[in-house]
């Protein structure tokens, strides 16, 4: 099991590792920074960090050392050229970068490769670990784009890229509100693959729209690539066929609502859900912080209490707030509130690794 988390925190990117049984902070990066989104790349071990600084941009920084230094690189950049459709009759406005919402490594044959996601929109490649980007013209310049629209920002955004490990040309992306997309030779071309997600958001005849769909987050399971799970905005979605077409799965207990999802990296039935109460609440049902788990594809769910708080909990996780190891065997999850819990059996029992961190954002294994 790994023994190291990387939190992404309104202050800051914090290093817990384990030892002796118990999780301690032991080292700290950009204090006081939002950091949004860090990646632990599995192939050389780099370790990357995106910031939200606001009025001074978002910024992109690398580290070869395990987090002892940092040095700050390229982040993508939109054209000039580029623009978001507004709505409402309003002309489009220029396309600028104001999250990066999703850092992917690419294949194990892929020395260099990055795939980054973001608001607005855009996919973003790197052959030089982030030194330099391109963006990924085929999906940014597909007419569905401009019926694309914001879901929790004001502009549609990339939050899930999923590189398959059998062909790492074959890649799926999950955008918010966008729907999945699919290419499968290195994002030349794409096509969407939504076929069973439905959007009651929208009014009846446009809510099947493909390109209108708002998955939180969608997940893939390594050991057996063809399955995939989305969180989506109206409830859990599963696909058995490369997600070309989803199965709502319908009674996940105490709500289908959420952001974050899981699922194990080698059996495709067993997945986590941290739900809550949607729209205008989302916080957890009746003050309780649980986590949904299937080990039968969706069929029936059990809902893990054990360590969590029951009273007067309002920690809503984030959609890359939740994160399970290589093994299988370890996951943990950040809220909110700055708590943080890590489980050691696959979610039977949690346990408070850090109850005082800033508002996370994201979680990841290193």
């Amino acid at each position: 099991m790994s023994d190291r988390l990387l939190v992404s925190t309104r202050k800051g990117l914090f290093v817990l590792h384990r030892a002796n049984g118990d999780w301690t902070v032991e080292n700290r990066a950009f204090l006081g920074d939002n950091v949004t989104l860090a990646l632990a790349d599995p192939r050389d071990g780099a370790w990357y960090a995106a910031l939200n600084l606001g009025h001074f941009g978002v910024k992109l920084h690398r580290s070869t050392d395990a987090g002892r230094s940092w040095t700050e690189i390229a982040v993508p950049a939109f054209g000039p050229d580029d623009t978001v459709a507004v709505g409402d009759g309003k002309p489009p406005k220029p396309a600028a970068l104001s999250l990066l919402w999703a850092l992917e490594a690419g294949g194990p044959g892929e020395d260099g490769r990055l795939w980054a996601g973001t608001i607005p929109g855009g996919l973003f490649r790197s052959d030089d670990r982030g030194d330099s980007w391109q963006i990924v013209r085929a999906l940014w310049d597909r007419p569905e784009r401009q019926r694309w629209f914001g879901g929790g920002y004001d502009a549609p955004g990339i939050h899930s890229i999923c590189v398959d490990p059998r062909d790492s040309h074959t890649l799926r992306v999950a955008i918010s509100c966008g729907g999945v997309w699919r290419s499968t030779d290195g994002g030349a071309t794409w096509d969407v693959t939504t076929d069973g997600m439905f959007a009651t958001y929208m009014p009846p005849d446009l809510a099947g729209d493909p390109a209108i769909q708002d998955p939180h987050r969608m997940v893939q399971c390594a050991g057996s690539p063809d399955s995939f799970w989305v969180q989506h905005h109206n409830g859990v979605f599963r696909s058995v066929d490369g997600a070309q077409t989803w199965r709502e799965v319908a009674n996940v207990p105490p709500s289908v609502f959420g952001f974050a999802v899981a699922v194990h990296p080698r059996d495709p039935d067993t997945a986590w859900f941290v739900p809550a109460t949607k729209d205008e609440c989302r916080v957890p049902v009746d003050g309780a912080l649980v986590v949904a788990r299937t080990r039968d594809g969706g069929e029936t769910f059990e809902v893990q209490r054990s360590g969590l708080p029951q009273r007067d909990a309002y920690d809503l996780v984030y959609r890359h707030g939740l994160a399970i190891d290589a093994a299988g065997e370890r996951l943990a999850f950040g809220s909110t509130t700055g708590g943080l819990w890590v489980s050691d059996d696959a979610g039977d029992a949690w346990r408070a690794a850090s109850p005082h961190l800033p508002p996370i954002s994201a979680v990841t294994f290193a």
